[in-house]
């Protein structure tokens, strides 16, 4: 499941900045716990000023990248759940989630 595209519809230079971007962009997971592991090490302390802002700086990044994926998994579950609650939708069983 890849985010969303903000960009889509914008034009090819778009599309090119945004396959290159979803390359670049790890999956959910490893977002995640990456930012859990920059989180503990900021909370353990002993680091400089300057690590610290780089570390909260990717820490902000990483949870942008989380929230994408989720809200992207949010949109995907209410079109299943649309699709259940519509039984006049053709090729869907009755309470048939996906």
């Amino acid at each position: 499941m890849a985010p969303p595209d903000k960009n889509a519809g914008s034009g090819q230079s778009s599309r090119r900045e945004s396959a290159a971007d979803q390359r670049a962009r790890p999956p959910y997971e490893q977002a995640r716990d990456e930012l859990t592991e920059l989180v503990r090490r900021l909370e353990a302390g002993g680091l400089t000023l300057e690590e610290s802002l780089r570390l909260w700086e990717r820490g902000e990044e990483l949870a942008g990248i989380c929230e994408e994926w989720l809200e992207g998994a949010r949109a995907r579950l209410a079109a299943a759940l649309d699709r259940t609650a519509d039984p006049d939708k053709p090729g869907q069983a009755p309470g048939a989630p996906f």
